[in-house]
């Protein structure tokens, strides 16, 4: 055989599967479980996404103790990236103005969260700045997850526009979060004040600025091209890739920058921007690698060793958000069914925090290593467990309704 081989100019025999032949095979599978998922199961794709991503893990290919190889860390930021930026074009800072109990409830919701989630760890053995530190990265939850399950499912209703409000706030206040422990840890490990002031002044003040550019810079491409148009959406796509870019560039946070500027260009504007769906095939392929990386996070060890802080951080982090959204349920307009389906749709640990783990990472690294076991056995279990949760609290509502077409297929 060698010699036929040779003969055929086979440089190796057996051949020797490379790198780009095991990201088509994982994303050939990641697609095709998938679209079992939402056909055949009537979830959403990305559980099949993430389903992907855990066989990679369980094989042992998948991303070792959280740390991100750069290549993978850019495509996670800009999937990242679109999905949030899509996520802040639907928050209406009139209707924050109009009824200000929503931004009150997620204030305390956050903080109630925090609280719960430090304590049980806590209570649990875990040293103080170590609990503090993974209260911060976990309280959010994860808009990615639950911009991606509305936008697929095509729900829409009070739930609904509450819970992208709520999800879009709650990654910004686990933002400053981070960073006001990132500051206490520089001031309590090495005494250094001043930097503990200053770097999340600067990092919230910096994401803001950047924000603000990137969100003019869009609105010029609105005035002047057809967002529907292919090219219109590779053009979007570079634009947001060179705004993070300058954003890892300056040290900003590239969770906030995408954010921001989808809010700002929300809200320059009464009329709603239109957008092609992920920027077009792209930005498809970029979501299906996020979610695929993101389910190859974990690992049997690491998830049979710290199960038990896991499984009391998500119940913790549950019941706090659902106590308060069912407290401040009929102050913010809605009735308890729907304060219990928020609760439910608030549920999910995703991408932010394991973007935000990788920016502990970079700046205290030994406390990143002791965090990092519990929040990624925290994300293994709700990796396929946290999308259905938020399709179950938007049928809940009535917010998203099902329709079977022919065999069991759902209307897209």
């Amino acid at each position: 055989m060698a010699d036929i081989a040779a003969f055929f100019l086979i440089e190796t025999w057996p051949p020797v599967p490379d790198l780009l032949f095991w990201v088509s095979v994982t994303l050939v599978g990641g697609a095709l479980l998938g679209e079992a998922a939402f056909r055949g199961l009537r979830l959403p794709r990305i559980v099949g996404y993430s389903a992907a991503g855990m066989a990679v893990g369980a094989a042992g290919f998948g991303v070792v103790d959280g740390n991100l190889p750069r290549d993978a860390r850019m495509v996670v930021d800009l999937a990242l990236a679109l999905l949030l930026f899509e996520l802040g074009s639907r928050v209406s800072l009139r209707w924050l103005r109009t009824n200000p109990a929503l931004l009150w409830t997620s204030a305390a919701e956050s903080l109630v969260s925090f609280g719960a989630i430090f304590g049980v760890l806590h209570w649990l053995g875990v040293e103080r700045n170590i609990a503090l530190a993974c209260a911060a990265l976990t309280a959010c939850a994860s808009g990615e997850v639950i911009g991606r399950v509305a936008t697929e499912l095509k729900s829409a209703g009070q739930v609904t526009e509450r819970m992208i409000v709520l999800a879009a706030l709650n990654t910004l206040f686990s933002v400053l979060a981070l960073k006001l422990i990132i500051g206490w840890l520089h001031m309590d490990q090495r005494g250094d004040w001043v930097h503990g002031i200053a770097q999340p002044l600067y990092t919230f003040a910096g994401s803001v600025l950047l924000a603000l550019v990137l969100s003019q810079a869009i609105r010029w491409v609105i005035r002047g091209f057809e967002l529907r148009d292919e090219n219109s959406a590779l053009l979007l796509l570079g634009m947001i890739l060179l705004a993070l870019t300058a954003a890892r560039m300056f040290s900003l946070s590239t969770l906030l920058v995408p954010l921001l500027a989808g809010v700002l260009l929300r809200n320059a504007s009464e009329r709603p921007c239109i957008w092609p769906r992920h920027f077009g095939t792209a930005g498809g392929v970029l979501v299906l690698i996020l979610f695929v990386v993101l389910g190859s996070t974990w690992s049997i060890g690491t998830l049979a060793v710290n199960a038990v802080a896991a499984l009391a951080l998500i119940a913790a982090r549950y019941l706090a958000k659902t106590a308060v959204l069912l407290a401040t349920a009929r102050i913010g307009g809605i009735d308890m069914r729907q304060g219990l389906a928020l609760g439910m749709a608030l549920t999910p640990l995703s991408a932010t925090t394991l973007v935000l783990l990788a920016e502990l990472q970079a700046s205290h690294p030994e406390t990143a290593s002791q965090i990092a076991p519990i929040v990624l056995a925290a994300i293994a279990m709700m990796a396929l467990t946290g999308p259905v949760v938020v399709q179950w609290g938007l049928r809940l509502t009535g917010d998203y309704r099902p329709t079977r077409l022919g065999a069991g297929k759902e209307r897209e």
